[in-house]
Formats: C-alpha cells, sequence, structure tokens
C-alpha cells in the first residue's frame, strides 16, 4: 500500500508564513509609491522625472496588489520517504582503508501509526 500522507520535509510554507511575506511586499511597494508622490510634489524644478514620480505614484497600487496576491510557493510539492535515506549503506570512516566494509545489520526502523479506538464506557 502507497503512503498517501506528506511527510513533514514535503509540506509546503505555513498559511500565516506566506501572508506575511505578502503584507511585507506590499507595504514596502506603498512605501515606495507614498515616496513617488512625495518626490513629485516637492522636487523642483518640475520636469520629465516629475512624470516619472507621477507614473509611480499612479501604478504601484495595482503593482502592490498584484504582488500581493502572487502565492510564493507555486512549485508542486512531492511527498519524499525518509525512509530512502536509511536504505544506504554503511559508509567507511578512514578514506584510505582499502579493505571492504563489513556488512552491517540492517537499520532499525519504527513506525508509529495512530488508530482511533471506540471504546464504549
Amino acid at each position: 500500500m502507497k503512503n498517501t500522507h506528506p511527510s513533514a520535509t514535503s509540506l509546503p510554507r505555513a498559511p500565516r508564513e506566506g501572508a506575511d511575506s505578502r503584507t511585507r511586499t506590499y507595504l514596502i511597494t506603498m512605501g515606495i509609491r507614498v515616496l513617488c508622490f512625495a518626490l513629485m510634489v516637492l522636487v523642483t524644478p518640475y520636469g520629465w522625472w516629475t512624470w516619472v514620480f507621477g507614473a509611480g505614484a499612479i501604478f504601484l497600487p495595482y503593482i502592490a496588489v498584484v504582488f500581493a496576491n502572487v502565492a510564493s510557493d507555486v512549485s508542486d510539492a512531492t511527498i519524499e520517504s525518509p525512509e530512502r535515506a536509511l536504505t544506504a549503506g554503511p559508509v567507511a570512516d578512514d578514506v584510505g582503508d582499502a579493505s571492504p566494509a563489513e556488512p552491517a545489520e540492517a537499520p532499525r526502523i519504527i513506525r508509529v501509526e495512530e488508530s482511533r479506538e471506540d471504546r464504549d464506557a
């Protein structure tokens, strides 16, 4: 029977952690927008950079919302069994040792499974 439960190493980021990252990105982008608006008003004499600051003040809210709504972890999570790492043979302690390694006994694997016991008290 194939194990369909994900392991702890293959789980995606926590939703709260992703929300914090998106909120931080949104606030940084909106801070740049406020800076663009202030520079558009305060920098004199007015010139071509005034238009650049104005475009930033107008279009950065849209960009901030798009970046905030994009999840950062879009990769497909695959389930990796930690038991695969245990099937490797023993590693020689000394690199210069030419004698073959003695076969070791198979690693002991402990599996813990939870079951619900229905007890009528």
